[in-house]
C-alpha cells in the first residue's frame, strides 16, 4: 500500500460531509430476545467517500475514527472538527509513529493508529484489547459488555485476516448464549437514502461472534471516556 496520493486523482464528485447520517444504528431490530447493551450519545456515519475523497479499498480505519471522532466532539462538546484523512496523517507522522512518506498515501490505520489519533486530538485515553483469533471472541463478551456498561463509547474493531475495519456500537447477548456485535461498516459508498437504507443492506447489522473470522486476530480501542449522563437506556431486555 505505498501508491501515493496524485492531487485531484482521488477526489469524488459529491462531499455528503456536511449532512451525514447520524446514529445509523436506530431501531435496528434485535437477532433474538436477550440482554442488549449500546453505545450512548449521537455519532455521524462516516464512510468511504463520503467527504469528496475516493479511499475505497485503504480508507476503512481512517472513516471508523472519523465516526469515533464525531460522537467525541459531541460528547465532549469540543472545537476540534473531525479531522479528514490527511490530518490524520500528518497527527501519525507528528507523534514519530509514521514516516514522512506516510502523507500523502494510502497506507492503512487500525486500532493503535486510532488510540493514538483519538489522544492527541481530544486527550481521551483508549484501551487496547487484543485477541489471538476470533474463534476466541466469545471469551470477551463480559469486558465488552462492561465497557457500554461502564463508558457507552463507539469501539474501533480490526484485525489482520480480516483486514475490514468496523465500528462497534453495541453488544447482543441471547437467552441462549448466543452474542452478536453491533457493526457500523465503514465500506458504504455513495449517498444513502436513509438509515432504513443502510440497515436493509446490511452496512449496518448484528453479526454473531461465529461469523467472524476464526484464524484472524483482533484488535479493539476502547475510548475511556463517558457517555453524557442525559444519554440514557444503554440496556434493554428483549
Amino acid at each position: 500500500m505505498n501508491a501515493r496520493i496524485v492531487e485531484g486523482q482521488y477526489k469524488m464528485s459529491n462531499d455528503y460531509s456536511m449532512s451525514l447520517l447520524k446514529n445509523v444504528h436506530k431501531d435496528l431490530p434485535l437477532p433474538e430476545p436477550g440482554e442488549t447493551f449500546l453505545v450512548r450519545g449521537d455519532y455521524e456515519y462516516w464512510h468511504y467517500g463520503c467527504d469528496g475523497f475516493n479511499d475505497k479499498g485503504w480508507g476503512c480505519g481512517y472513516r471508523t475514527l472519523q465516526t469515533i471522532c464525531s460522537w467525541i466532539k459531541d460528547t465532549l462538546t469540543s472545537n476540534a472538527p473531525v479531522p479528514n484523512l490527511r490530518s490524520i496523517q500528518e497527527i501519525l507522522v507528528a507523534l514519530e509513529d509514521k514516516d514522512k512518506s506516510f502523507i500523502g498515501s494510502r497506507e492503512w490505520i487500525g486500532s493503535f493508529e486510532v488510540c493514538l489519533v483519538l489522544d492527541y486530538r481530544y486527550d481521551v485515553v483508549s484501551k487496547i484489547i487484543h485477541i489471538p483469533n476470533g474463534k476466541d471472541l466469545i471469551q470477551y463478551i463480559d469486558k465488552l459488555k462492561k465497557h457500554f456498561e461502564d463508558f457507552a463509547s463507539p469501539i474501533m474493531m480490526g484485525g489482520d485476516k480480516d483486514c475490514s475495519s468496523k465500528g462497534i456500537m453495541g453488544i447482543h447477548i441471547g437467552s441462549n448464549g448466543n452474542a452478536y456485535l453491533l457493526v457500523v461498516d465503514p465500506h458504504f459508498i455513495g449517498k444513502a437514502k436513509g438509515i432504513n437504507h443502510l440497515q436493509s443492506e446490511h452496512w449496518i447489522k448484528w453479526q454473531h461472534f461465529s461469523d467472524f473470522v476464526n484464524s484472524s486476530f483482533y484488535n479493539f480501542c476502547l475510548p475511556q471516556v463517558q457517555a453524557r449522563k442525559q444519554h440514557e437506556g444503554h440496556s434493554t431486555t428483549g
